[in-house]
């Protein structure tokens, strides 16, 4: 499960190349149509066996992954920070006041969710995740060039 939110959270960042429909496995598109009926704006991308639809669903932007034979691997979207739950805004706010909020997103696979969260200072860029709601853990830490 781990390495799936990680390969899911590396695709959103990473993903550039983009197919038109027309390319995308008819077995995708018939599960996406299917899961997604009301999407709107839907674009595809292709990565290495895998689809990714980009899409508005319920007025939020989101993405969802798929393996070729049209099973969802699961869906990310960016948050605000007040999307968070109350547990895991009040702990950056308690442990990490002195950075800042770059980027911010939710992984779903599996009814499971997950969130990653960029946080920087001027000397310090963390990539931190939570798997529920009691807590950040440190992803990822550099120092700043």
């Amino acid at each position: 499960m781990k390495k799936m939110i990680l390969t899911l959270a590396i695709a959103v960042s990473t993903l550039s190349a983009f197919a038109g429909e027309e390319n995308v496995n008819q077995k995708v598109l018939d599960a996406f149509k299917t899961e997604f009926s009301t999407a709107k704006e839907v674009a595809w991308s292709a990565g290495n066996n895998y689809y990714k639809a980009t899409f508005t669903y319920n007025g939020k932007h989101v993405f969802a992954y798929y393996k070729e034979n049209g099973e969802l691997l699961g869906l990310t979207r960016y948050l605000s920070p007040a999307d968070l739950p109350i547990s895991l805004q009040r702990s950056l706010k308690n442990d990490y006041e002195d950075y800042w909020i770059s980027d911010l997103f939710e992984v779903v696979k599996n009814e499971e969710s997950g969130y990653y969260i960029t946080l920087e200072n001027a000397d310090t860029k963390l990539v931190l995740k939570a798997g529920d709601i009691y807590g950040w853990s440190v992803y990822q830490k550099n120092k700043k060039v």
